[in-house]
């Protein structure tokens, strides 16, 4: 059974959201990488806005997911050393399982990863080479992966730490929005990739409440489109279809009663929804241009910028590059559609 948490608790504990992500920054920094965030001239340049790349592919893991792991797990050494000896039992469609692993290899706790069997093989064979995870396939989606790790987590008294679906994990994420706002204030765009909403919720809920004027757009895949279709008729849609897309880590259905749905609701100003061409044109662009590796969701949002360069002409625009573990079929099939 998932513990939900309801609305009038949530919007209780959003008065504290820049002390929770503050705090959290605190928490974790000893043990990230302060990402770049830096001009894109070639953006600049092709959309008349002055872009700035937050460069979470460069993160320790290579993408923020280890920003949430991390917050929850060093909360959990805190409050409830006990049960994190038990271990730790999550499910990821990849980057979360690795920044899992990477959190437990730091501190001595045994990891195990559910994910569903559409999974990445590019992530699998992460988890299992470079960790020795103890990884299990399971459902065809991440909503299924995840009700199996949790039910499984709570047999057995372990910890289940959720890839999106808790605030610990939701405020880490918005370390993000922290570090941007901390050296550029004066930002008008944040465009945000979203898949269960835990980036979103947390960079979004920070930045709108330290400056209420800052735009944050959230940003999908059309063949993945879960929580733009939830927000948009006010609860959480299960029928909604997410088929294959090119930003994996963005794709699946949102955990019923997760608690970044009201967040990401309440605080995302508007939302880009762009086609697969449009991603694998972001991806070659970034490697063509850029000469940087990216995966699918970071070019969701480039190419959420570049197929509405009207609207962001002259304006101060930071895109949040989530993430940079992209397999070598995937670059392939790009660089072979391009040249």
């Amino acid at each position: 059974m998932v513990k939900k948490m309801d609305e009038k608790a949530i919007e209780l504990k959003l008065y504290s959201i820049c002390t929770d992500v503050e705090s959290a920054y605190e928490r974790i920094k000893t043990y990230i990488y302060k990402t770049p965030l830096t001009i894109s001239r070639e953006l600049s340049y092709d959309t008349g806005a002055k872009v700035y790349l937050k460069l979470e592919s460069e993160q320790v893991t290579g993408s923020f997911k280890i920003r949430g792991a991390l917050n929850k797990i060093l909360l959990l050494k805190e409050l409830e050393p006990e049960r994190l000896a038990n271990g730790i039992v999550t499910a990821s469609s990849g980057n979360h399982g690795i920044a899992c692993m990477h959190s437990g290899e730091i501190f001595g706790h045994s990891v195990e990863v559910y994910g569903p069997e559409t999974m990445s093989k590019t992530k699998i064979e992460t988890l299992l080479t470079s960790f020795g995870a103890r990884f299990i396939l399971y459902g065809q989606n991440c909503v299924e992966a995840e009700m199996k790790a949790r039910k499984s987590a709570q047999e057995r008294d372990k910890v289940y730490v959720s890839p999106y679906n808790d605030w610990d994990v939701m405020t880490g994420s918005g370390t993000v929005g922290y570090e941007i706002y901390s050296e550029q204030p004066d930002i008008d765009y944040v465009l945000v990739s979203v898949g269960g909403g835990g980036l979103l919720g947390g960079v979004a809920a920070y930045l709108k409440m330290k400056n209420s004027k800052i735009r944050v757009i959230g940003c999908q895949p059309k063949n993945s489109k879960v929580m733009y279709e939830s927000v948009k008729v006010g609860y959480i849609k299960d029928d909604e279809p997410s088929v294959d897309t090119l930003s994996d880590g963005t794709a699946g259905d949102v955990e019923d009663g997760s608690v970044t749905f009201p967040v990401c609701a309440r605080f995302a100003d508007d939302w880009i929804l762009v086609d697969e061409q449009q991603i694998s044109d972001a991806i070659f662009f970034m490697l063509d241009k850029h000469h940087k590796l990216i995966e699918g969701a970071a070019g969701v949002v480039i190419a959420a910028l570049q197929s509405n360069k009207e609207r962001f002409k002259d304006k101060n625009v930071a895109l949040v590059i989530c993430g940079g573990n992209i397999c070598a079929k995937t670059i392939k099939s790009v660089l072979d559609s391009h040249l």
